[in-house]
């Protein structure tokens, strides 16, 4: 048996066509949504992954405003821009970029964003939104990484209704919050989260009709650990240097073995990064429907 590759760079292209469709529909109502970026310092990865953001945003047709600080700018630097892009009615939506310098409070930045422009859909107001909200539609931002999840399986014909998911991580970007959006009525899935510390995690693994592996551990999830035909999802990332040609070389949690056993597989890199991205444009250019009435 071979698994089904849940190819996230295919669903992300089809959902960046329905965007382009979005945006040209609000343009020719005058408005352009407009996403931003807040990059304090320069490190390498940061600028690399931040000017993908705007490279993918201006292909859809978005205003892409780019702000960056110096690597010493103060707590009050950082909070005058934040206040600014809350204040911009260009800007629709935004990222802080992490990590922050040291000496800048990173909870304080994040929560001082005005929760309808939180592009990652993880401020703590619109969590709580969420929190509460089992049945009626969302009219706030979702988590990027979860929803990116849960849309690359449903774009992929697969109904998580009754479906048992068991999350391994517990971060804030998907464990702690992908339960809430796989709970609710719509979607109707029940969900049991784990982690490193988690007693047995084989036997809860073996338990599962689809597995999200988020803990960022090389090859936590082994082919042994998964039921045949099951769903597994590899998000969590480690890094390692090759010690032959000393480059970085990038492993998911998954084992490459567990595609003999699934039935469907998304791989890393290439499957839900794509959709994290194409959510977060998702988020910004929502907040720009909704601010449009």
């Amino acid at each position: 048996m071979t698994a089904l590759k849940l190819d996230g760079r295919a669903a992300a292209g089809a959902i960046n066509e329905e965007l382009r469709e979005r945006v040209a529909a609000l343009k020719t109502r005058g408005i352009t949504p407009g996403i931003a970026t807040v990059l304090v310092g320069a490190d390498p990865a940061s600028q690399l992954y931040v000017g993908m953001k705007h490279r993918q945003s201006e292909a859809i047709g978005m205003n892409s405003i780019q702000r960056e600080l110096s690597a010493d700018a103060t707590q009050s630097d950082v909070e005058a821009l934040i206040d600014e892009l809350n204040d911009d009615p260009d800007c629709h939506g935004y990222i802080v970029q992490l990590p922050l310098p040291k000496h800048i409070d990173t909870d304080a930045i994040l929560e001082r964003i005005d929760p309808a422009k939180d592009a990652d859909g993880l401020h703590p107001t619109n969590l709580g939104r969420l929190v509460l909200n089992v049945n009626s539609p969302i009219t706030s931002p979702l988590p990027c990484t979860p929803r990116g999840v849960i849309e690359l399986l449903l774009r992929n014909d697969y109904d998580l209704h009754g479906k048992h998911v068991v999350v391994v991580g517990r971060g804030v970007t998907i464990g702690r919050s992908i339960g809430l959006l796989l709970t609710r009525r719509e979607i109707n899935a029940t969900v049991t989260l784990t982690h490193t510390a988690t007693a047995d995690l084989a036997h809860h693994l073996q338990q599962a009709d689809v597995i999200v592996a988020a803990a960022g551990v090389k090859h936590i999830v082994q082919a042994a650990h998964v039921k045949q035909g099951a769903a597994v999802l590899d998000v969590g990332v480690t890094r390692e240097i090759d010690p032959e040609s000393g480059k970085s070389k990038v492993f998911g949690d998954v084992h490459p073995d567990v595609a003999e056993v699934a039935g469907f597989v998304s791989p890393n890199p290439g499957g839900v990064g794509p959709m994290t991205v194409a959510l977060l444009m998702t988020n910004v250019v929502e907040a720009a429907e909704r601010m449009a009435g």
